[in-house]
């Protein structure tokens, strides 16, 4: 995971202002990608003159990096704490997708930032922990489904990588469409979605 940053706030500036102009910035990445976005538009967006969004970020890099790395930070907090749970395979599966879906609800602009914007910003140096954070997340999702196999609990004409791209591609888009609040929570669309890629659609007969 990243590095601590240097904070760019004053002193006099408000934490919870900073959130808001985050979160303000973040819809408006994912709506318009990053290049299209400018300062100004962010600061359009917050109800501001765009110079004073460089009260609280030196720039829109900044506030896209602190977008990004708070995020994982987050994703690896919960992910972590499944992964050394000691859970079975399935059940680790099961706890990784939950997961996922939490963080789509608490960070769906985020997670649609990533999804378009990660491969290209990964080349930049700043951004260069996205790279290391996408192959701990193969790493632990290969890693589980492999055990699953070994152990009988996952078939074993499974195509493993397959497996892997299918359900991490089959969550991760739900950002496209999630909005929290709405009629399902991120548990019960995970359950809905464990159903399908573990048990099927079809009656068993």
């Amino acid at each position: 995971m990243p590095a601590a940053k240097k904070k760019t706030t004053t002193a006099n500036a408000s934490p919870e202002r900073r959130r808001e102009l985050l979160n303000t910035a973040a819809e408006v990445f994912a709506a318009h990608g990053y290049n299209a976005t400018t300062v100004r538009r962010i600061a359009d967006e917050a109800g501001m003159l765009a110079g004073s969004l460089y009260y609280h970020f030196d720039s829109k890099e900044s506030m896209l990096d602190e977008i990004l790395s708070s995020f994982l930070t987050e994703l690896w907090d919960g992910y972590d704490a499944v992964l050394a749970a000691g859970l079975g395979p399935r059940e680790t599966i099961e706890a990784l997708v939950t997961e996922s879906f939490r963080e789509i609800d608490r960070h769906r602009a985020a997670v649609a930032i990533y999804q378009k914007e990660s491969k290209h910003l990964a080349t930049r140096p700043r951004f260069g922990y996205l790279t290391d954070s996408q192959q701990k997340f193969e790493k632990a999702w290969l890693g589980t489904l492999e055990r699953g196999v070994a152990d009988g609990v996952f078939r074993a004409d499974l195509d493993i990588r397959l497996t892997y791209r299918f359900v991490r591609d089959t969550v991760w888009v739900a950002a496209s469409w999630y909005r929290p609040g709405g009629q399902h929570s991120p548990e019960e669309i995970a359950r809905q979605y464990l159903s399908m890629v573990l048990d099927g659609i079809a009656v068993r007969v």
